[in-house]
């Protein structure tokens, strides 16, 4: 068998002789001239070119610096930079220590100006002076006969809830005191009582100290369950003992928890709407009285 990949020497008389006309010479072919390097020089296998190395130019910030950027001739100007300082917009030409001065002056007067305007159309905060309402708000023990506590509920009113709800029987309300409650009880200011009688009402008061409650328009009398006094202290007080008071339109009638020791309408009168001031809703002070009324 013979191998067909292999090559066999060809014959003498196969071999071609220099000189046989029958044989073409090719042209000499010039080899190609040598590219030039941009980087210099001829290399060979494995000779590459250096990485070229530029001189240090002053248009690039050093390390850590910020870049600076000339104005360009014909580009549009960089808009302006608004300072988000209020004050320094308003006031371009203060310092920054007087602006600084400044601020505090307007924030400690807007918060004095906040604080003011709560007090007066929402919520104020009040101290019970006297024992008129024991137990339910204390007194501070030797500031009056029957106070109870280490030291004077405070507490806090509701101004803004008058204005969108009539008091209801059984509130307790900061009001100011009427003219004729002044002269009874020798003291004026404000005054802390809870609600018993409502506008056309008629209250009495029976031989055993309970309250008893006859609607506009009515013949019967209905016995107030009250839940605030004890039986102790409504027999305590006996000067009122069968007397009734007629509550004009627009008043209200107002009384103490501790029945003794509270000057209120059975001594000096209703008390007008007008002169409600708010309806204590929370005791904050001392810690162990907070709470909701």
């Amino acid at each position: 068998m013979s191998n067909w990949w292999s090559e066999q020497e060809p014959d003498d008389e196969e071999r071609p002789v220099l000189g046989d006309p029958q044989i073409e010479v090719p042209p000499e072919i010039e080899p190609p001239e040598p590219r030039l390097d941009p980087y210099g020089g001829d290399y060979g296998w494995g000779d590459y070119p250096e990485w070229p190395i530029f001189a240090a130019s002053s248009e690039y910030p050093a390390y850590g610096e910020l870049p600076t950027h000339e104005a360009v001739a014909g580009a549009p100007a960089a808009p302006a930079h608004r300072s988000h300082d209020p004050l320094g917009r308003l006031f371009p030409g203060l310092s920054r220590g007087a602006r600084v001065t400044l601020d505090w002056v307007l924030t400690i007067a807007g918060a004095i100006l906040i604080v003011l305007a709560i007090k007066h159309w929402v919520v104020n905060p009040y101290r019970i002076p006297s024992s008129s309402m024991e137990p339910t708000l204390h007194c501070a023990k030797g500031e009056g006969a029957g106070c109870r506590g280490g030291s004077s509920d405070r507490v806090l009113a509701c101004r803004i809830c008058l204005d969108f709800a009539s008091p209801k029987r059984g509130d307790i309300v900061v009001f100011n005191t009427p003219k004729a409650a002044q002269n009874a009880c020798g003291e004026g200011g404000t005054f802390v009582k809870r609600i018993i009688g409502l506008p056309g009402e008629t209250v009495r008061e029976d031989r055993r100290g309970n309250i008893w409650i006859r609607g506009p328009n009515r013949s019967v009398y209905t016995k107030l369950t009250d839940q605030y006094t004890s039986v102790e202290a409504r027999a305590a007080d006996a000067s009122h003992f069968g007397q009734h008071w007629k509550v004009p339109d627009g008043d209200y009638f107002m009384m103490g928890d501790n029945r003794s020791q509270s000057c209120d309408s059975r001594q000096w009168g209703p008390v007008p709407r007008s002169d409600l001031i708010g309806t204590v809703f929370f005791t904050y002070w001392p810690p162990d009285r907070i709470g909701f009324k």
